[in-house]
């Protein structure tokens, strides 16, 4: 079943908690938590506090994207925060200093994932995935909520995917960027396993509907 991880960035801030605690009525899988610092990405979103804070009234796994400058300056006091789930961008730093960042993630308990930019190509991935328990591709420019889908990016998920097949890994595959019910398919059928979906969910009339209709996308 293709699982869901609706991201908070589109979610009603004055009424966090509310709308975190409702994911695991509508059937969410994971709570989807954007990091950024203004630096790596052009956009300011929340950081460590908040993450402690959502963490103790979440119902589902933190699902925690780090979209920071030199993110091994940071990883354990986020995974410490409560991430489940910690995912770095390969373009935030150096292979070296990526590479030990995966590896205190996972030290520490967390699960460990890398994403990647638009721009970056499938086999960057390729030095990281022995130590994955994701990938994350993005199908927007990391920064905004809203944006369009691009489906050009669905070659390099399917090429990920291939990848993680060969090497016989337990690594899922997460797509996050203008993912909705029709272009969730179209992610789906290249080989993902997780959905961040922003907007699309939090403006659904009926979130726990939409939720059921892309777990269906595969059974």
């Amino acid at each position: 079943m293709v699982k869901v991880s609706p991201s908070i960035l589109s979610a009603d801030f004055v009424n966090l908690e509310r709308d975190i605690r409702a994911l695991g009525p509508a059937g969410a899988d994971y709570v989807h938590v954007d990091v950024m610092d203004g630096q790596f990405v052009p956009n300011i979103s929340i950081g460590i506090p908040v993450v402690e804070a959502i963490h103790r009234i979440s119902p589902l796994p933190l699902d925690v994207h780090l979209m920071i400058d030199r993110p091994l300056r940071y990883v354990e006091r986020f995974c410490k925060a409560g991430a489940d789930i910690l995912t770095i961008h390969i373009e935030a730093d150096t292979q070296e200093n990526n590479l030990e960042a995966l590896r205190r993630i996972r030290d520490l308990g967390v699960r460990a994932a890398i994403s990647v930019k638009p721009a970056t190509p499938a086999e960057a991935v390729l030095p990281y995935l022995e130590l994955c328990s994701l990938v994350l591709v993005m199908t927007v420019e990391p920064g905004f909520g809203g944006q369009s889908f691009m489906a050009d990016m669905m070659p390099k998920i399917t090429e990920i995917r291939r990848y993680v097949t060969e090497k016989g890994l337990s690594c899922e595959i997460e797509v996050d960027g203008g993912v909705n019910e029709a272009t969730g398919r179209t992610c789906v059928e290249a080989g993902a396993d997780v959905l961040v979906a922003g907007s699309a969910y939090f403006k659904a009339p009926d979130p726990a509907a939409f939720v059921a209709a892309l777990h269906a996308l595969r059974k």
